[in-house]
């Protein structure tokens, strides 16, 4: 028995998607826990290319269960036309469960999201739009709605009604926004209940099985730690922790269990929407990285902003999740640079700082102080072994888990499965 997590080191993105389907190769349980349909992994397989939003990763091996978990905020219609997609490309999606206790996204929170970052103007966070904040915040204002709710109507109309009321009155009083139809919504939503009802399940009860029979099981992280509530970049973060307490909370596993933790990160660093990035290129060499990688959100479409990679950054991720272990993705991406650079420490009015800030505003004055390295300038799409790799590759490998602290045990070549490098075994 053996429980495995993937978790993002950087701002999200990272690749996440591909690591998780090729470990899923070895585990009976892949269980996506945090955040929501805001979050989009794309696989690419011996199936086709698929951009995920709230399926796990592990869909696409029959044999195992692909659990979304009670930390995941639940879009009902996102979620079932993930499933008809998934379908109607030939993937069974009969290995799929839900968690009863996923709280749910209701038609006010989408509303409430779009309201108040308008409202912020100037200081927008840049949310992806789609209700995740607002149900977050529901669900620890004890205002949630949850998956079982849907599955009894006589319950989920004495549980909207007065939620309802409450929500109609901020849209219609604060935000001169329409109100919603309690009607509408109450049937649109036991239809939604109807449909999920085959694939929920106490997804708890399930990962504990699995545990007490020896199987393997692989955690799906979203997002990234430096996008965490509590140790990200506050407030331009996400709102649901994406770090490995996040994992055993949002999957409902005892943390104990958790045996490795594999941090993924580019070879560079990207981010969306607002907020500091130390690194960030806002040249000529930014938007090479952003059209070689294909730099556009998997959920947003939005542009990522681009930059060298932030070791500074990367090691707290590292430090804070308890990595035991580093997956490098797109270094191919960087085949075409001269030179190759990472960030190794921030100067700040003339101080070198080593340590990743806690307030934004000392995070937006840090300068970054880089390592430079000659770069390859060869293609490494095909290679399959570390040591066949151009020798300033392995370099700037071995630079990069020197700065992070962790050991690299896999390297991504490509965005295909098998374009992957394996350094090392987790053991």
């Amino acid at each position: 028995m053996s429980v495995t997590a993937v978790i993002g080191g950087q701002w999200g993105d990272e690749g996440k998607g591909k690591i998780v389907d090729l470990m899923a190769e070895t585990a009976a349980l892949v269980v996506r826990f945090s955040g929501g349909d805001n979050a989009g992994h794309t696989v690419i397989n011996p199936r086709g290319e698929f951009a995920l939003h709230l399926v796990p990763s592990g869909i696409f091996y029959p044999r195992v269960l692909a659990v979304i978990g009670n930390g995941v905020a639940i879009n009902p219609r996102v979620l079932l036309d993930e499933i008809a997609k998934l379908k109607r490309c030939g993937i069974d999606t009969g290995n799929l469960v839900l968690s009863s206790r996923a709280h749910i996204i209701m038609p006010y929170h989408v509303l409430l999201d779009g309201l108040e970052e308008k409202a912020r103007g100037k200081n927008a966070i840049g949310t992806t739009g789609r209700g995740i904040g607002p149900v977050f915040a529901d669900k620890i204002a004890r205002l949630g709605i949850r998956v079982v709710d849907l599955l009894s109507p006589d319950s989920f109309r004495d549980r909207l009604a007065p939620i309802l009321e409450q929500k109609n009155a901020l849209l219609t009083r604060i935000y001169c926004a329409a109100p919603l139809s309690f009607d509408d919504v109450f049937e649109e939503y036991v239809q939604f209940g109807r449909e999920l009802s085959p694939y929920v399940r106490e997804t708890e009860v399930l990962i504990d099985q699995a545990l007490e029979q020896g199987k393997n099981v692989l955690l799906e992280g979203a997002q990234g730690a430096l996008l965490d509530p509590d140790f990200g970049s506050y407030p331009y973060v996400t709102s649901s922790s994406p770090l490995i307490g996040g994992a055993a909370l949002g999957a409902g596993i005892d943390p104990r269990k958790i045996k490795h933790v594999i941090g993924v990160y580019k070879a560079y660093t990207t981010r969306v929407g607002g907020g500091p990035m130390p690194t960030e290129l806002l040249d000529e060499t930014g938007n090479l990285i952003r059209e070689r990688a294909r730099e556009y959100g998997t959920t947003t479409g939005r542009p990522r902003r681009c930059g060298w990679f932030d070791a500074v950054a990367g090691s707290f991720a590292c430090r804070i999740s308890g990595f035991t272990g580093v997956a490098i993705t797109r270094l191919d991406i960087l085949d075409a640079m001269p030179k190759v650079k990472i960030c190794i420490g921030y100067e700040i009015d003339g101080t070198r700082v080593e340590r990743f800030p806690v307030g934004l505003a000392t995070l937006a004055q840090c300068k970054p102080i880089y390592a430079e390295m000659p770069g390859w300038m060869s293609p490494i799409a095909e290679v399959r072994r570390y040591e066949e790799l151009p020798r300033e590759a392995r370099h700037f490998l071995a630079e990069l888990e020197e700065a992070i602290g962790r050991p690299i045990v896999l390297v991504s070549v490509g965005a295909r499965r098998e374009q992957t490098v394996r350094i090392r075994n987790l053991d």
